[in-house]
């Protein structure tokens, strides 16, 4: 039971961090609103902001310029939760 919770638990911070590195890399091509692509970006900004939002406006106090840092962030933090959880659940059972 250990093995398939902490794999299930792998596999969704994974995906989790290809969306973010797919929205990071669709943000610099999607320039318009009217853009064949927009709609996937959209798509992925709507399953990634849930995670990406609460660290924003943590950082909001910090003066980053014209930068987001908040994917990145999420993206780090994503891999120490996970990191922390599987070790907990192979830990527990």
């Amino acid at each position: 039971m250990a093995y398939v919770l902490g794999t299930a638990v792998h596999w969704f911070c994974q995906i989790l961090i290809l969306l973010l590195c797919v929205r990071a890399i669709m943000s610099w091509i999607v320039t318009s609103g009217s853009s064949s692509l927009a709609g996937v970006y959209r798509a992925v900004i709507g399953l990634t902001e849930p995670f990406v939002a609460p660290i924003r406006k943590l950082m909001s106090g910090l003066n980053t310029g014209p930068f987001d840092f908040s994917v990145l962030v999420a993206f780090f933090a994503i891999e120490i939760v996970e990191w922390i959880l599987v070790r907990l659940i192979y830990l527990i059972f």
